[in-house]
């Protein structure tokens, strides 16, 4: 099959859908949930628990997919018409993109307010007092200024870390909730005159300045991010574009050896001892995951035979796992924190803490964010789906 006959066929399909784009969230959300129990884990535990507990460290490496993954969805359409503008008009974009994240995100911090109000209660009423550790990913103890940040989605401007701890994972929301803006009012206009090496140069730029320029300010919450964003738009211009050069480009270069490398050198270079800054090697990560989504598109597109990494994110578990994704990483911080705290109080061995912590944690962790999904977050999807069918009729 051609190239050009590849981008027919594209844009013949109306319900033309990748699958594997949801399985990717799925693990890397689940992912998420293992590093922050791995933080929990304790210490004096036998090797059989430390050794394999070792590779679920790489946690930030998850939040670059799930910024690449952005950026590649959010230029699919934009890639795919063609047109270089996004479809229909930019209120209509922010709107899609409020009632996709904003709903859910409310209702969490409205659960951390009630989880802290609670616990505070049990504090002035009973002998119960919260035990603070400093990887916690929740604190009930924070204030009204905390939740009002939260609120705006812009507590990665704060310089004071213990506003994260509200609930420490929606650091990456409001990164990406920022980089929703930027997309079409920048990024979109720089691409659309200047090229994609100076739309990737200007976003690393913008996110490099608070580190560079300002002793660190904003490093807690990763902005350089939004470089790897860009990778998620050029890997969507890759792999749909019907431009001579790129058109050669996707088909000549071999994708997913790429991505294999890459993920090593990321893994590699992350390693503390080397002193190698953290915006780095996560944008190595976002290079390896735009090559992985490059060469799984490329064969589906193709119809030809997947390879274990694409079998493994088109499984009915792992894409069922990625359609509550975003709950999942929403929730799991308060739920394994309050684990973490129960646990804290009964009497057990360091091993039967791990154990106990992984086991029911996981569990927990798992049917809570399902339930959240079911009651909160797929209402507000199904209720942007209709207006979408609505908007085409």
């Amino acid at each position: 099959m051609t190239e050009n006959s590849i981008q027919t066929k594209i844009y013949d399909e109306r319900k033309f859908r990748l699958h594997f784009l949801d399985g990717m969230r799925g693990i890397a959300a689940f992912y998420v949930l293992l590093t922050h129990l791995w933080l929990y884990q304790g210490e004096n535990l036998p090797q059989w628990i430390t050794i394999p507990t070792k590779f679920v460290r790489y946690g930030s490496f998850c939040v670059v997919v799930f910024i690449v993954l952005s950026g590649y969805c959010l230029m699919l359409p934009v890639a795919r018409s063609q047109a270089g503008y996004i479809p229909g008009t930019l209120s209509d974009y922010f709107k899609r993109r409020a009632r996709r994240i904003i709903p859910a995100y409310y209702a969490v911090i409205l659960f951390c307010c009630s989880l802290s109000l609670g616990i505070l209660a049990l504090e002035k009423f009973t002998t119960f007092q919260w035990q603070t550790i400093d990887r916690d990913m929740f604190y009930p103890h924070f204030s009204i200024v905390d939740v009002f940040l939260h609120s705006l989605l812009i507590q990665n401007f704060a310089t004071n870390t213990q506003t994260y701890m509200l609930n420490i994972p929606l650091w990456s929301v409001s990164l990406e909730w920022q980089i929703y803006f930027l997309f079409p009012l920048l990024f979109l206009p720089i691409r659309r005159r200047y090229g994609w090496i100076s739309t990737i140069a200007i976003a690393f730029f913008l996110g490099l300045i608070p580190h560079y320029f300002f002793n660190g300010y904003m490093d807690v919450s990763h902005p350089w991010l939004m470089g790897s964003f860009t990778f998620g738009m050029l890997a969507a211009e890759i792999t749909f574009s019907q431009a001579p050069f790129l058109i050669n480009l996707r088909g000549s270069l071999p994708w997913r050896q790429l991505s294999i490398l890459f993920a090593a050198i990321a893994i590699v270079t992350e390693w503390n001892k080397l002193g190698i800054p953290a915006w780095i090697y996560e944008s190595i990560a976002g290079i390896a995951a735009a090559c992985l989504i490059i060469d799984c598109t490329k064969i589906i597109l193709r119809d030809k035979k997947r390879h274990i990494i694409l079998q493994i994110l088109e499984s009915t578990w792992v894409i069922k796992l990625g359609a509550f994704s975003y709950s999942l990483y929403l929730t799991h911080a308060p739920v394994i924190t309050i684990l973490r705290q129960l646990l804290t109080n009964v009497n057990m061995s360091p091993t039967a803490f791990a154990i106990t912590l992984y086991t029911v944690g996981i569990t927990v962790s798992l049917a809570f964010a399902h339930v959240f999904y079911l009651t909160i977050e797929r209402p507000f999807m199904l209720l942007l789906k209709s207006r979408k069918k609505l908007a085409a009729n």
